[in-house]
């Protein structure tokens, strides 16, 4: 007997997206489900092009960038945050 699978809502496909998209699910016929109901529906398919779009730009960020600027700012705000400066005192 031939089992048909119904179609995936998006609510379903919401609980597994980021696993799709990261290739982490091992069911074959949930991922073939999973990429047709992407396919036909617009709002699930601008939330995964969403998502890629964010990882994409994450694996892609510039390295931050320590400065002598950047480290003074970060020890004035631990010795505000200590109470080793007074901040009405400026």
């Amino acid at each position: 007997m031939i089992r048909r699978q119904r179609k995936l809502s998006c609510r379903q496909v919401g609980r597994s997206l980021q696993e799709y998209l990261d290739g982490e699910l091992d069911d074959p016929e949930r991922v073939a489900r999973l990429r047709e109901h992407l396919e036909a529906c617009r709002d699930c398919g601008l939330e995964a092009d969403t998502y890629r779009a964010l990882r994409d730009a994450m694996r892609h960020r510039a390295p931050v960038v320590e400065s002598p600027e950047l480290q003074r700012l970060r020890d004035f705000g631990n010795r505000l945050a200590a109470g080793e400066i007074d901040p009405d005192q400026r």
